[in-house]
Parts: structure tokens; C-alpha cells; sequence
């Protein structure tokens, strides 16, 4: 049973030995209308004005040190996990985001530039980070050792946490529509088919703030280097 439940997260469509599942991560570039290129929509003008809004917080986020360009990054990695999270939510469409491949693909390569930035052009600063202000000298190593390890674990708990949250989702609307084909009682029925939309409501909300959390996150590691 648990194999069968978590094979819908598998990729299945391959040829020549290749899944071509992955090809659904750009699929939200293709799903754009010519129109909102060339002329101004009511969608356009909403997606805008998110990204306004995004771009200001995230420029705040960031400090003195924030630019339009910092700001473009984290405002496309807003997009392109929210554009997954989405489309996850359609049948037959492969979720890139529930597989740490994708994840940490995306945290990792972040948290390292992080990394290296911060300590080869702000070294004290790195050093002065591991040790909390007013911090008591008995303390002090262990707090090396303690913000040393949240340090590392930074990456793994940004990938973790957005597959953990897409993976359930997915889980709970599987489990909710395997179980509804198999009641006979129809009062039993339209009760599984309310909360399924009602759960795929949460789930949409779910795909919008994980990718804010995602992309809030590394605006703040960002900030922390600099």
C-alpha cells in the first residue's frame, strides 16, 4: 500500500533511458499568453504589482547592500517554485518540487555562494556571527559548535522543509481520492469530494507560501554575509 501511495510521486515518462518529467519544471514559461508580453492584462497588472511588493521586501531584507539584481534573483526563484507548486496541483503533471533533487539542487548552490562570499570578503564578520552578542565566555565554544551546525543544516532544512509540505498535500488528496470511488454512500461521497476541494484551497495557499518562505529565507542568508 505505501509503495503504491508514493509511486505517484515516481517519474514514469522516459524515452531512451530519460525522464522526461523534469521538462515540467519549465512547463509554467509555456503556460504564459503571448498577450501578457505585448499588451497590459488584469493579470498582468496583479502579477506586477506581487512583484512589486516582493522586490520592496525583499530590498529590505536585504540592506544597504540590496539592489535591483539581488532582488531579481530571489523574486525567480519566487516564481519558478510557486510555478511548480501550481502545476503539481493539476492531474498528470509531475511534481518537480516534492523531490529533494530539485530542492536541494535549488538550496545548496545558494547557501554555498553564501558561504564563500561571506567568508572571503567579510571574515570577521563570518567569526563574529558564530558568537551572539553578550554571549558568557564559558559558553562561547559550545556556541561555535552550535551556530556552526545550524550553518550546515541550512540547505537540508530549506529542500526538506518544501518537499515535506508538497509531499503531504499530495498524500492526503491521493489518499481522499482513492478512497471516494470505493463508498457506496452518497452522503459519504459528497462529504470525501467537499474536503477534497476544500484541501485542494489549502494546497493552493500551501504552493504561494512555501515559495515565499523558500525565497524569504535566502534573502535573509543573503543578508546575514554582508
Amino acid at each position: 500500500m505505501m509503495t503504491n501511495l508514493f509511486s505517484v510521486f515516481d517519474p514514469s515518462t522516459t524515452i531512451l533511458n530519460l525522464s522526461l518529467n523534469w521538462l515540467s519544471t519549465f512547463l509554467g514559461l509555456f503556460l504564459i499568453p503571448a498577450s501578457f508580453w505585448l499588451l497590459p492584462n488584469r493579470f498582468q497588472v496583479v502579477w506586477n504589482k506581487i512583484l512589486l511588493t516582493l522586490h520592496n521586501e525583499f530590498k529590505t531584507l536585504l540592506g544597504p547592500s540590496g539592489h535591483n539584481g539581488s532582488t531579481l534573483m530571489f523574486i525567480s526563484l519566487f516564481s519558478l517554485i510557486m510555478f511548480n507548486n501550481f502545476l503539481g496541483l493539476f492531474p498528470y503533471i509531475f511534481t518537480s518540487t516534492s523531490h529533494l533533487t530539485l530542492t536541494l539542487a535549488l538550496a545548496f548552490p545558494l547557501w554555498l555562494s553564501f558561504m564563500l562570499y561571506g567568508w572571503i570578503n567579510h571574515t570577521q564578520h563570518m567569526f563574529a556571527h558564530l558568537v551572539p552578542q553578550g554571549t558568557p565566555a564559558v559558553l562561547m565554544p559550545f556556541m561555535v559548535c552550535i551556530e556552526t551546525i545550524s550553518n550546515v543544516i541550512r540547505p537540508g532544512t530549506l529542500a526538506v522543509r518544501l518537499t515535506a509540505n508538497m509531499i503531504a498535500g499530495h498524500l492526503l488528496m491521493t489518499l481522499l481520492g482513492n478512497t471516494g470511488p470505493m463508498s457506496a454512500n452518497y452522503l459519504i461521497l459528497s462529504l470525501i469530494l467537499m474536503t477534497q476541494i476544500a484541501l485542494l484551497v489549502l494546497e493552493s495557499a500551501v504552493a504561494i507560501i512555501q515559495s515565499y518562505v523558500f525565497a524569504v529565507l535566502s534573502t535573509l542568508y543573503s543578508s546575514e554575509v554582508n
